[in-house]
């Protein structure tokens, strides 16, 4: 019932109202005992803010609800494999599990090193990750036209 499969659905539909936005399609939400608890899109170009990227948002979000800086307990689902600067926010909440769709390989915190994560933070990248590639895909060829 509550699969990864079942949360990066939900991340996807955030990533669809990003690119109904004219967005990057990225969508993200935080999951704490099986409840959602935050969810975010791309707002970058909406806010004028190069950080306002899904994760950040949902990163946000969460921590207000569990009026806590620290979200160990919880799992950070986002379709795209998170960049180097919401990997950095992700160590400092210290998210208990980080789990993706697509990678990327050209922003994406992997590039770098997997240790710009905390050292107790799982992750588990590939989740529905056709899906997500295609909706970046039909974005950016969307814009090239």
């Amino acid at each position: 019932m509550f699969t990864n499969e079942y949360f990066m659905r939900i991340a996807l539909e955030e990533a669809k109202e990003a690119f109904s936005k004219d967005e990057v399609p990225v969508g993200a939400l935080i999951v704490y005992r099986n409840k959602i608890i935050a969810k975010g899109h791309n707002l970058t170009e909406r806010l004028t803010d190069f950080t306002a990227h899904a994760e950040m948002q949902a990163f946000t979000a969460a921590t207000e609800y569990l009026s806590n800086k620290y979200l160990n307990e919880c799992t950070l689902y986002v379709t795209l494999e998170p960049c180097v600067m919401c990997a950095g926010a992700s160590f400092w909440t210290r998210i208990g599990k980080v789990v993706y769709g697509a990678s990327d390989e050209r922003r994406g915190f992997k590039r770098l090193s997997e240790n710009v994560l905390h050292p107790s933070t799982k992750v588990e990248g590939g989740i529905m990750e056709q899906e997500c590639k295609e909706l970046m895909k039909s974005f950016f060829q969307a814009k090239r036209v």
